[in-house]
């Protein structure tokens, strides 16, 4: 057995009909999932050496791999990888990891999945001759290509032999591109188990026991089919996705590029040129900056998320049992049913007459009909959330919550004016929030009785989707304003980062002088398709125009304008998006954009107002923009606006989407060499979030 710091192996000796059953079981430390580390490999290549000799000398019959607590194995022990510096490390764990798959390979072998499933702990149960899991058991994935890998331990190898390459590729490059994994029956479905029984441990135990049974005996045999024989189905899908793996290689992913080469040769590959293969990808991507920043950015999604820096005791914080938002539009509905959703409280939304408090319902229906359509809530829930959001044109209705969040229109005076307007309806203790993506929360509050009940509560559009809410204090905001504000985050089950009252917060602030940035080559005689071209290298989710299509060209404009007024000409004036907005002009071909969105061919038309005699090119665009995000970096954080650069990484990569290998913007812009560049130092120190 190993030690208890780490994962142990135990294996105990299982009496069936058909003979003795070794039973290999993972457990993790601390009731914690099981994970691989070089201890817990060893331990385990080892137990299964010892297996094979007594399978060999008859002793044994079969060998089951199993885990605990509902985990059957999450995979290699990360922070174990991330601490590598030597390559013959990185070469050691993938060489011992396939020994073990080949070991299992030609065992008489079972997994016995009793739950949770992902990346090296879902390629053990692949290396077993035959899988059974508990119906409960979820996720099951092979995210690596997610996060900087390749599933290296005969996933690229062994799954698309047995399930066939269209699905395999599903599960290794489409589905941690959408954060997807797989229920018990979906793995079943798709042949990456035979079995699904019954789930509860000791009920799991006897009826996966049991089907073992049937299948040494004979008495059930699951089928395979021979994937290899189709040439023509297996280049199709791997053709489909050269593209895609591409562009994502382009912004700095090599990852699934590598996953798709493995998989593509995995058909005529023997298993040891197959696993020799898997060896290299894996050992030139452990040592890769790019890993070492996506762990990094796991580990603040996975733990600083959770444990927001700078908010109050929790304690402080008051309760909340009814909600007013102020507004009933797209913004205000979405809101409304987040926290009637989340909070499980009433939410009335208040706007200026009968027709928009009716319209804000439409609204909230339609949203509570595209929850029960997707299957996320039942027919009674539905109706229970939809009795719980009230609409109205009467400010008094209001009095009694305990929260009020104004959603109105992104101008100043009119935030100012429905803040004064609410104050002498609710409660000395009701805690006034705005919504605001970028006004001075300070200003809104400054001609209210108690400014002190006043804080910023950013939540980004699509509300549902977006995980990250920036809470706002200004000088005045009270400890138990700002510790309410924080329980309502994550009652609303979103992760939160504290930020000082500062023109943009942090993620628009970034964001616009990206924008502004490009907008400004743009004017200064830069093409289009350089501009467009330019920032690929990046890997962000969208190119900057249709980033500017999807928040709306008139917003993008108001906000770039309201930071220049604050911060000073390092936002510069786009005379060219002035007139699209003026004359109604989009960025994008799609009247909805996302990221395949075309980019219109005549957009140099609107712009050119500053030209100089050489403009940029589509790597000076890059530079420009690298050097400008690296400023402003460094000058939000001389400012306080957060109070650590960690946060600004994680308010990147959950409020604007920015991809884990670039590790938000810090590890980034210190490989580019910007940071020092242009602030003299790296924001973060070698070794963290990069190869040391």
């Amino acid at each position: 057995m190993t030690s208890q710091s780490t994962t142990t192996i135990a294996v105990e000796d299982v009496a069936l009909a058909t003979g003795t059953l070794a039973l290999v079981t993972l457990t993790g430390p601390g009731g914690r999932p099981a994970t691989l580390g070089p201890q817990s490999i060893a331990a385990l290549e080892e137990a299964l050496r010892t297996c094979a000799a007594r399978v060999e000398s008859g002793e044994l019959t079969a060998v089951a791999v199993t885990g605990t607590s509902g985990c059957f194995a999450a995979g290699a022990d990360l922070r174990a990888v991330g601490a590598m510096v030597h390559e013959d490390d990185a070469r050691s764990v993938a060489e011992a990891g396939h020994r073990i798959v080949a070991t299992l390979q030609d065992l008489p072998s079972f997994a016995l999945v009793n739950g949770l499933a992902l990346g090296g702990g879902l390629e053990l149960a692949l290396a077993c001759r035959y899988r059974v899991v508990t119906s409960d058991a979820a996720p099951l994935g092979l995210p690596e290509t997610g996060l900087g890998l390749v599933p290296g331990w005969g996933g690229c190898y062994l799954l698309p032999r047995l399930i066939g390459p269209e699905e395999a590729l599903r599960v290794i490059i489409d589905n941690p591109a959408r954060q997807r994994t797989l229920t018990a029956q979906q793995a079943l479905d798709l042949g990456v188990v035979d079995s699904v029984q019954r789930s509860g441990e000791d009920d799991f135990r006897d009826g996966a026991l049991a089907w073992v049974t049937e299948v040494l005996s004979g008495a059930i045999e699951p089928a395979r089919t021979d994937h290899t024989a189709d040439a023509a189905a297996w280049e199709a899908a791997v053709a489909a996705r050269r593209d895609a793996v591409a562009l994502r290689a382009e912004g700095g992913a090599p990852a699934p590029a590598r996953a798709l080469e493995l998989v593509s040769a995995a058909r005529t590959a023997s298993r040891e040129e197959g696993f020799a293969a898997e060896d290299l990808a894996l050992t030139e991507l452990i040592m890769s900056d790019q890993l070492r920043a996506s762990l990094y950015a796991f580990d603040l999604t996975r733990g600083r998320a959770r444990k927001p820096q700078g908010a109050p005791d929790e304690s402080l914080a008051r309760p909340v049992r009814r909600v007013g938002l102020l507004g009933a539009g797209l913004m205000a509905s979405q809101l409304a049913v987040l926290v009637a959703r989340t909070l499980r409280v009433p939410v009335v939304m208040r706007d200026l007459d009968d027709e928009r408090a009716a319209a804000g319902l439409d609204h909230v229906r339609s949203q509570v009909a595209r929850l029960q359509r997707s299957g996320r809530i039942d027919e009674s829930a539905a109706g229970e959330l939809q009795a719980r959001i009230s609409a109205t044109a009467d400010l008094a209705e209001l009095a009694g919550c305990d929260l009020v969040i104004e959603a109105v229109f992104e101008d100043l005076s009119v935030k100012q004016r429905v803040f004064a307007e609410v104050e002498p309806v609710v409660g000395p203790d009701c805690v006034l929030a705005t919504n605001t993506s970028a006004l001075s929360v300070t200003d809104m509050a400054g001609g209210l009785r108690h400014p002190d009940r006043v804080v910023g509560l950013h939540f980004f559009n699509p509300v549902a989707q977006m995980p990250l809410v920036e809470v706002v204090r200004t000088p005045h905001t009270s400890d138990a304003a700002y510790a309410t504000a924080f329980a309502v985050a994550a009652g609303a089950r979103k992760s939160a980062i504290a930020c000082q009252d500062a023109p943009g917060f942090l993620v628009n602030r970034i964001l616009i002088r990206l924008l502004g940035e490009v907008l400004g080559a743009l004017e200064e005689g830069t093409s289009v398709a350089d501009a467009d071209r330019a920032l690929r290298s990046m890997g962000l989710p969208m190119g900057p125009f249709q980033l500017i299509q999807l928040v709306g060209p008139a917003v993008a404009m108001h906000v770039l304008d309201e930071l220049r007024r604050s911060l000073g000409d390092r936002y510069p004036d786009s005379p060219g998006l002035a007139r699209m907005v003026e004359e109604g002009e989009r960025f994008t071909v799609d009247e909805w954009p996302g990221a395949a969105s075309a980019v219109r061919e005549d957009l140099d038309q609107f712009f050119g107002s500053r030209p100089l005699p050489e403009p940029l090119d589509a790597d000076g665009v890059l530079r420009r923009v690298q050097h400008a995000l690296a400023e402003e970096v460094g000058l939000l954080l001389a400012d306080g606006v957060v109070a650590d650069v960690r946060d600004v990484d994680l308010g990147m990569v959950l409020g604007a989407g920015w991809p884990l290998h670039n590790g938000g913007i810090a590890p980034y812009l210190d490989r580019s060499g910007a940071s020092e560049a242009t602030t003299g130092r790296r924001f973060l120190a070698p070794g963290i979030a990069s190869l040391p």
